[in-house]
């Protein structure tokens, strides 16, 4: 049986992982109004991993006999102003996102729930991903962004990644 304050942070985490879903879409929504439809793809598939993200929090629970609690996702607060600003916004968010991780991975250890925390392993090593890829992503637009040519190119590299859907066996 997971502990209560344990339950709390995950049920918290199915409506944290939706919301970074939607956030994600708005990037993709910005980037479309900007003609640029390589980083709107790049954030739509950011969409499809969170909304996945969100389901094996909620399945995990359901398999421990929880109910899952759903909340009402808040609209998207970021302001989007310029493309290297959205970059910037989705790091910090990824880390933020990360921070929300670990606080639950502590939770579970304090609890010595040793399951919930062997569940959140895949969370931790995904979230290193995530937190690289966005900081790649604001590298390369610091080296090519400036120039149209190279911003274009990067632009259609990032319509090239496809959706792979997360293998984690609950």
């Amino acid at each position: 049986m997971l502990h209560e304050k344990v339950v709390q942070l995950l049920n918290q985490q199915v409506n944290k992982e939706f919301y970074s879903a939607y956030l994600y879409l708005d990037f993709s929504n910005y980037y479309e109004s900007k003609g640029l439809d390589g980083f709107a793809n790049w954030y739509k598939i950011q969409a499809q991993e969170e909304r996945d993200h969100a389901m094996l929090f909620y399945q995990y629970l359901h398999n421990n006999g929880v109910a899952v609690e759903l909340d009402a996702i808040a609209k998207p607060d970021v302001k989007l102003e310029t493309p290297m600003g959205v970059l910037q916004a989705g790091l910090a968010h990824e880390e933020y996102v990360t921070s929300l991780i670990h606080q639950i991975y502590a939770a579970a250890q304090d609890e010595k729930d040793f399951r919930t925390t062997q569940f959140l392993d895949w969370f931790v090593k995904e979230q290193g991903e995530e937190e690289k890829n966005a900081q790649d992503l604001i590298s390369k637009m610091e080296l090519f962004g400036n120039d149209p040519r190279s911003l274009y190119l990067l632009n259609d590299e990032l319509k090239t990644r496809v959706y792979a859907a997360p293998s984690l066996v609950l």
